[in-house]
């Protein structure tokens, strides 16, 4: 799974816009066809699930929309960007692994409930990391604090002493790594970087690099899109 966060797409069909970015990526694996992107354009108030051609079956158009409706755009509209894409990561691996329960009539989130704080506290240090090293891997210097403040963030509904933890781990991990690396030199790029491939660049105009190369999952379009 990869998101993904643009400015605006200044025009351009969201729709086909998603879909070129994950067959571009190649998110997934070959053969099992199992990737999925989340695509969030805050300045043109729209987000759209991006489904591989083998998860259809289990992540359908349908679960998919509701997962948008329900999960996402609720916390979008209040201005928690940071605990919509939480909610709607949960979901998604919910989803796919049988373990989602939609939202209660009453708003609760039973996913939230199930997973309880220490879900939410790893699947936040998980995309803090994750942040981290993508942009350590790109050359920006502020990569470690960016990493941090997106663990916080995402886990600050946890209470605050779990989120200044995930922030740290953060931190300390892009230290550990810059260190090892040979004094904080980012690899070249191109030079396969972090997972080994090199990230693609990506403005607010909806150009990007594209550079990323996953392992090789198709997309058919599969998918729901939605807006706030």
């Amino acid at each position: 799974m990869a998101v993904l966060t643009l400015p605006s797409l200044q025009g351009e069909p969201l729709e086909e816009f998603s879909h070129r970015v994950a067959t571009t990526w190649k998110l997934g694996q070959k053969g099992t066809d199992n990737g999925v992107l989340i695509l969030v354009v805050p300045g043109d108030r729209k987000v759209r699930i991006e489904v591989g051609y083998g998860l259809e079956g289990t992540l359908t158009d349908a679960k998919s929309s509701r997962i948008v409706r329900e999960e996402i755009v609720p916390k979008f509209r209040a201005g928690d960007y940071a605990g919509g894409i939480a909610a709607g990561v949960k979901a998604v691996l919910g989803t796919i692994e049988g373990t989602y329960t939609a939202p209660t009539r009453n708003g609760r989130d039973t996913l939230s409930t199930a997973g309880g704080p220490w879900g939410i506290f790893f699947l936040a240090v998980a995309v803090g990391l994750l942040t981290a090293a993508i942009l350590w891997s790109q050359g920006t210097a502020k990569g470690s604090l960016s990493g941090s403040i997106m663990a916080f963030l995402l886990a600050h509904s946890t209470g605050l002493l779990l989120a200044i933890a995930a922030a740290l781990i953060v931190m300390i991990f892009l230290l550990l790594l810059m260190m090892a690396s040979g004094g904080g030199r980012r690899p070249a790029r191109g030079s396969g970087g972090w997972g080994g491939g090199s990230f693609g660049e990506f403005s607010g105009g909806g150009s990007w690099g594209g550079g990323f190369s996953g392992g090789g999952g198709s997309f058919g379009g599969g998918g729901a899109s939605g807006s706030w």
